[in-house]
């Protein structure tokens, strides 16, 4: 049998932008790379997501100085035969490999502006965590203590927009921006001609459209996109609406692990790797499935940790100012990872280090509530195996170790932290109270 062909082939140690094939936004005006028949098995080398920004190193200043402009660098596109508008295209997701020379990934939290689930509640620092890989399982030198089996998938998979869709979301998407003028970390991210990358020889005026149109690759879309699904891995099969001849799919973005919300910016640990597909076409299937947005059916592999050690959260502000929410599953989770990050701190990880591992680990999180008034009900569930040892609740309380830190600023800059400010804003009421 003949080996399975590499359509498009990237260097993971020099930057993404200059190589070829790969590309950063989404447009219909963006041809196809390269063409594959259905039921073709390929394979497609994918760059981390910044384009080799983030290094292997022990401070976090890439982080603080990423061009987020440039990302997301993907792979692609790649024209199926025979895919047409109305189709539904179905990848089938068949294996995922990190590059033998880049052996390892990381999970970053940016910058307050940048955004993530806590970024103006810690007023967040630029802080990251290294990976190391050894077969399917991490471990890291930033949070001592942990080990886990990854379930490793693309963040991004998704085809290209047709005209009319593409000026859809710029329009949607532009309205949004103008009714929140100024907001910090922004609402939504509105084409950006700087940074833009498109891996071919195009004309002028077309990259010039591209650049000053195209969609950032940030959110996901109708088209499948940035979904950030942590059980679409290998063995995963998605159905993508089709909006242009030949589908022109495109796909990056590769998470060794990932819990299934991303708690920080840059959540995941973020890698390099080979990915191989395989793509068939269902003729009408976007009318056949009544599909508005893409259908996934999950991995069947999924890494066996059975106890889980489970964190409520209700839409109250207990770790900030107490606020009743209407039924605010938002506010619910937050709290549940809150309670999950105070649990950890006990054990002697710092809040980076808590924030990091709750969005990199096999995390599941589930709604459990919607119904009782007011409150919404969210749980965080941390499987105990990964740790070294034993943090089950024991009627002696925890043993704090010291783990270090993670990866910080040069400057030694870490995120406010919320929990302990608000522990003694307590203590100090309370004092007052008795004088």
């Amino acid at each position: 049998m003949a080996p399975h062909r590499t359509v498009i082939s990237i260097d993971p140690l020099k930057p993404a932008k200059g190589q070829a094939g790969t590309m950063n936004r989404w447009s219909h005006l963006i041809p196809a790379f390269a063409k594959v028949a259905q039921g073709e098995v390929f394979k497609v080398g994918c760059h981390e997501w910044t384009g080799g920004q983030i290094k292997n190193s022990d401070d976090a200043d890439d982080i603080r100085d990423v061009d987020l402009t440039q990302i997301h660098y993907l792979s692609g596109p790649v024209a199926v035969e025979g895919a047409e508008a109305g189709d539904a295209l179905v990848v089938d997701i068949l294996d995922i490999q990190p590059y033998d020379e880049m052996p390892w990934g990381y999970t970053g939290i940016f910058e307050e502006k940048d955004g993530g689930l806590f970024a103006t509640e810690f007023k967040t620092k630029a802080s990251k965590a290294i990976w190391d890989f050894e077969g399917r399982f991490a471990t890291s030198r930033h949070i001592p203590g942990v080990r886990f089996a990854g379930l490793t998938h693309p963040g991004i998979l998704g085809t290209a927009p047709s005209a009319e869709l593409l000026a859809e979301w710029n329009r949607r998407e532009q309205a949004l921006i103008d009714a929140h003028p100024g907001c910090s970390p922004a609402v939504a991210l509105g084409p950006e001609p700087k940074g833009a990358y498109v891996g071919q020889d195009l004309p002028a005026d077309v990259m010039e459209r591209i650049a000053r149109e195209g969609a950032r690759t940030i959110p996901g879309r109708e088209h499948g996109g940035n979904c950030d699904i942590k059980n679409l891995s290998i063995g995963s099969r998605a159905w993508l609406p089709v909006f242009v001849e030949g589908a022109n799919l495109a796909v990056g973005d590769l998470h060794f692990s990932q819990g299934d919300v991303q708690q920080s910016f840059c959540g995941a640990i973020e890698q390099a790797g080979i990915i191989t597909l395989k793509c068939t076409v269902v003729k009408g299937g976007v009318d056949k499935f009544a599909l508005k947005q893409p259908i996934f059916l999950p991995s069947p592999i999924d890494p066996l940790y059975t106890q889980q050690l489970t964190f409520e959260g209700i839409s109250v502000d207990l770790h900030g100012d107490g606020s009743q929410k209407s039924m605010c599953a938002t506010t619910a989770y937050k709290q549940a990872s809150l309670n999950a990050i105070a649990y950890l701190k006990k054990l002697g990880y710092t809040l980076e280090q808590a924030y990091l591992l709750l969005s990199a680990a096999p995390v599941e999180s589930h709604v459990a509530a919607l119904v009782d008034v007011p409150n919404a009900m969210v749980t965080m569930s941390l499987p105990p195996a990964i740790f070294d040892r034993d943090i089950m609740p024991r009627p002696e309380g925890l043993e704090k170790r010291d783990y270090g830190q993670c990866a910080l600023r040069s400057d030694g800059q870490r995120s406010f932290d919320l929990i302990e400010d608000n522990e003694r804003k307590a203590r100090e009421a309370e004092a007052g109270k008795k004088q």
